[in-house]
């Protein structure tokens, strides 16, 4: 069996292991158009900030442990052609610009997704920076070393980890979103109210609600202008978002209006000998129970496990996922998992929410912290679909907690009664998200009451 893999960074290098786990017999050649693989560029920030000492620990994979395994890898190739009735791929070799064809059994797309990048006056400044991959972190680091003001334009999460990171190293910073609000896809106004508050307080400029219209030479300096006014800075990195890398199957499987390629619950496409997995492909996003587009790498690790485990024949399904998230912005833990209440209801799904702030541990301790926490849930079903915690106490894994509810569809009533454990060093007789879950269910005895 002869297994084509087209890219090779998370999902890629998941799907790899697995197949050759699975099937050591099997052919299976790996086509990257980068000299690197597994860069996890989560880690870009972490290490700008000076919180990572070694950039080489953001690779967890290399191609000569894959090559170790049995894969022929073909670093520094691009794949120029698929033809899936010929079950062809033709190659270009980077390096002598010769073209290669080759055959495959099963064809593997984890190529992958790329910054986009819109059609802005002056957008190909060469200050103008991108931050996806390994490239784009040695251009930063580098680049940062000479700068004094950086602009990050985007306030997710890429754009919100790195104005954080350069605002502790002695730069000046100016944070551009088009939304008002930064992170609004993630959490409420009443969380991004306090991180915007700790922006401010670490002399974060905040440019919010404002669309940049183009970039111009200013001496040695680069000028943002927007739609409200303008920015010189020294360097810009551009931080709006993602598409998929998936122009080669364009017309050939099905795929979301963004170019993301469907699958099924076994990460076939359309075509049944081709899989996708990784940002290349749309997710099953459990809250909605709807395809979706969430670019993150814990989706594309467990997608490439399951192409290994079903190349064959479908065996074990995709459970979806719940998207979540979190980061760290200035002593903060701030976490997010499924629905926000705005973005339920933009999707049209009825939903309740309560916010609730109250201590992790008990006031007799010798110091504790509020959580803030958000529950949206179904006032009908009285499903989980999402939530939120914030607090300088650790509530990461209260996330996981939360986005295991969604995929089991658990109910208020459940979190709020569930079993957790007590003890004065952790919480409170009832854990913080008992507490918020006991809350949700006082708000739907409310609107029982008056409908």
């Amino acid at each position: 069996m002869k297994v084509t893999v087209v890219g090779c960074t998370h999902a890629g290098t998941f799907a790899i292991k697995q197949i050759l786990a699975e099937h050591p017999d099997a052919e299976v050649t790996v086509y990257e158009r980068n000299d690197v693989i597994s860069f996890l560029s989560c880690g870009i920030a972490l290490y700008l900030g000076g919180k990572v000492a070694d950039p080489q620990g953001l690779f967890y994979s290399s191609p000569e442990e894959l090559k170790g395994l049995g894969a022929n890898v073909q670093m520094n190739h691009n794949v120029l052609v698929i033809d899936p009735d010929a079950k062809t791929v033709t190659v270009e070799d980077l390096n002598s610009h010769e073209k290669t064809t080759d055959s495959y059994d099963k064809l593997v797309m984890t190529s992958g997704s790329w910054p986009i990048v819109p059609k802005i006056p002056g957008i190909d400044n060469d200050k103008v920076k991108l931050c996806k991959n390994w490239a784009h972190a040695q251009a930063l680091i580098e680049d940062a070393k000479s700068a004094k003001h950086i602009t990050v334009i985007g306030a997710g999460y890429i754009g919100a980890e790195l104005a954080e990171a350069y605002s502790t190293t002695g730069h000046d910073v100016t944070l551009i979103d088009a939304m008002d609000r930064v992170m609004p896809k993630y959490f409420d106004k009443e969380f991004t109210d306090a991180i915007e508050a700790d922006y401010r307080d670490n002399n974060v400029q905040l440019a919010l609600g404002e669309t940049v219209k183009s970039f111009d030479h200013d001496g040695d300096r680069l000028k943002i202008t927007t739609d409200k006014g303008s920015y010189d800075t020294d360097l810009a990195i551009l931080c709006i978002g993602f598409r998929p890398n998936t122009d080669l199957l364009k017309g050939k499987v099905d795929m979301a209006p963004n170019g993301a390629i469907i699958t099924d619950d076994y990460m076939r496409s359309s075509n049944a000998d081709i899989f996708a997995a990784g940002d290349s492909a749309a997710v099953h996003y459990n809250p909605t129970h709807k395809n979706a587009y969430i670019p993150l790498a814990t989706n594309a690790v467990r997608q490439g496990i399951l192409v290994g485990q079903n190349l064959v024949k479908p065996t074990v399904k995709y459970m979806g996922t719940q998207s979540t998230s979190g980061l760290a912005l200035y002593g903060k833990t701030i976490v997010s998992t499924g629905l926000t209440l705005a973005a339920a209801e933009d999707q049209g799904i009825k939903a309740e929410q309560v916010i609730v702030k109250d201590n992790y541990r008990p006031e007799f301790m010798p110091s504790t912290t509020p959580v803030l926490m958000s529950l949206v849930f179904d006032p009908s079903t009285r499903r989980i679909l999402g939530g939120a915690l914030m607090s300088q106490y650790d509530v990461s894994q209260s996330a996981n907690t939360l986005s295991v509810c969604i995929q089991n569809e658990n109910t208020i009533d459940d979190l709020a009664m569930v079993d957790m454990l007590f003890q004065p060093n952790f919480d409170r007789p009832f854990n913080y998200l008992n507490i918020v879950a006991q809350a949700a269910q006082a708000k739907a005895a409310k609107l029982d009451a008056v409908d």
